[in-house]
């Protein structure tokens, strides 16, 4: 009976030891971080190039498992999670996040910048410290901003001139400045989930969709549809936010650490995007796609009355942030 209580008395003190320190105890913090693209998506490696540098500058303290392809749900509903602190972290497009904060309708605006150099100027000075301020407000601490990039125009029939729009039938984000700007040169938008966009373009529902050149390879659009004009019309930014109660489980001399390894992966993804593309360009020529520049000034002169219709409400100093952006970046 004696050393049977011994034994007791020896695992209660073996069990205290393991749990109350930091020689036996598993302090590692694991995060949850969805995409609702594929893992093979730019962005969704770009959070996988997050999580490696995670646990490389916090020696494994802090560890990030992604989940890609919708495994935690929508945009919408990842972001009201990490509202809620039922999501740790989460990714949303600026599109999605505009319905939580309303000021961010002014990145939806098509022709709001000229070169990529203008979008990170944005995304990295003062418009990305008003988002995070807001998102701060609501539970959520933004710490980087991923990107899908520029926006072209995919068709049936080649569009090689701002007249070419008139009668064309394009599938639209539901977004009320894309709608607004494809009406604005003639074309009929026709807003549809992704997911519908194969299968409208066989079936002549549609006679054009948009996005980066890079989904036209990895949709297959181009078994369907060979033509793509450069209209560089939209700029796409894929936000990560961490909700307070993941934020706050990170110790805060391991904050700055996790902070950094985000900087890295965003640089990274940007130049992960730009070789995607460029290989998607490539190929896609390959398989027969042909390529056409248009008069980009043409189609905002038809494109930005409208649209700027549809800013109205967005303060000044949101409009100004973006406006010092574009001039520090020419």
């Amino acid at each position: 009976m004696k050393s049977f209580k011994k034994y007791l008395t020896a695992a209660a003190v073996a069990a205290a030891m393991f749990t109350s320190t930091g020689a036996f105890a598993d302090d590692t913090i694991t995060l949850r971080l969805g995409f609702v693209d594929p893992a093979s998506s730019s962005y969704a490696m770009g959070g996988q190039k997050f999580a490696d540098e995670c646990a490389r500058l916090t020696d494994g303290k802090v560890q990030v498992k992604v989940l890609a392809g919708g495994t935690l749900g929508g945009e919408r509903e990842m972001y009201e999670g990490a509202q809620m602190g039922t999501m740790d972290m989460v990714t949303v497009v600026n599109t999605v996040l505009s319905q939580f904060i309303p000021e961010m309708v002014l990145l939806d605006q098509p022709f709001l910048f000229d070169t990529v150099e203008q979008a990170h100027a944005a995304a990295d000075g003062k418009l990305g410290q008003l988002v995070a301020e807001k998102a701060a407000a609501q539970g959520i601490h933004i710490i980087g901003w991923l990107e899908s990039g520029f926006r072209d125009t995919f068709s049936k029939d080649p569009i090689k001139s701002v007249d070419d729009f008139k009668g064309v039938k394009i599938r639209t984000m539901e977004n009320k400045m894309q709608i607004a700007a494809f009406n604005a040169v003639g074309a009929i938008a026709t807003p549809m989930p992704a997911t519908e966009q194969y299968t409208a373009l066989q079936q002549g529902t549609i006679d054009a969709c948009e996005n980066a050149v890079g989904n036209m390879l990895i949709n297959r659009y181009y078994e369907v549809i060979k033509n793509v004009t450069n209209t560089k019309h939209q700029f796409t930014y894929i936000l990560v936010g961490v909700s307070d109660r993941a934020w706050k489980k990170i110790p805060d001399e391991l904050k700055p650490k996790v902070e950094e390894a985000m900087k890295i992966a965003v640089e990274w993804q940007r130049k992960n995007l730009q070789e995607i593309n460029d290989n998607a360009t490539a190929e896609l020529k390959k398989l027969g796609v042909q390529f056409y520049d248009i008069d980009r000034e043409a189609m905002k002169a038809k494109v930005l009355p409208e649209v700027e219709k549809l800013r109205a409400n967005v303060p000044q100093e949101w409009v100004d942030a973006v406006a010092e952006a574009v001039a520090s970046a020419k």
